[in-house]
């Protein structure tokens, strides 16, 4: 009966530690980033970003019955890393790429886009080695 209590006992402890030694490694506290959409996808667009120095990237469809678009985004002053939005027309065509660098100035990004086909139109963010917030939106033009 020693015998099988000390097996019994051996093979418990090896699945302790193989158990413990996976778990152990997984990297909940790493760098994350998130990207929310608060209003849209109809009409204006908008939201808002954090990250703790992580990556995230997220594809908005909007439809725009205008040749044009608003856009505003604005970073936190102490914010690192770096957010960028392209924003592409019904037929593809890039009619905005812009990027905030964090630490930089300047911190906050405005105007109109280039002309495009109305449409479904397709909004990419993408913020990458992230620490801090912001917020961005889109409207539509002309």
């Amino acid at each position: 009966m020693k015998t099988s209590n000390f097996k019994l006992l051996t093979i418990f402890t090896a699945m302790v530690i193989f158990i413990g030694t996976f778990s152990s490694c997984s990297d909940d506290d790493g760098p994350t980033a998130n990207i929310t959409v608060n209003e849209g996808p109809s009409g204006d667009i908008g939201g808002d970003f954090t990250g703790n120095g992580g990556n995230a990237s997220r594809t908005i469809n909007w439809t725009n019955n205008l040749a044009t678009a608003d856009y505003n985004a604005d970073i936190t002053a102490t914010a690192t890393g770096t957010f960028n939005i392209v924003v592409t027309d019904s037929e593809g065509t890039v009619v905005l790429d812009k990027t905030l660098n964090g630490g930089t100035e300047p911190d906050s990004i405005d105007g109109v886009t280039q002309s495009g086909e109305p449409g479904n139109w397709t909004v990419t963010i993408t913020i990458t080695s992230f620490n801090g917030d912001g917020s961005y939106s889109l409207s539509a033009g002309n």
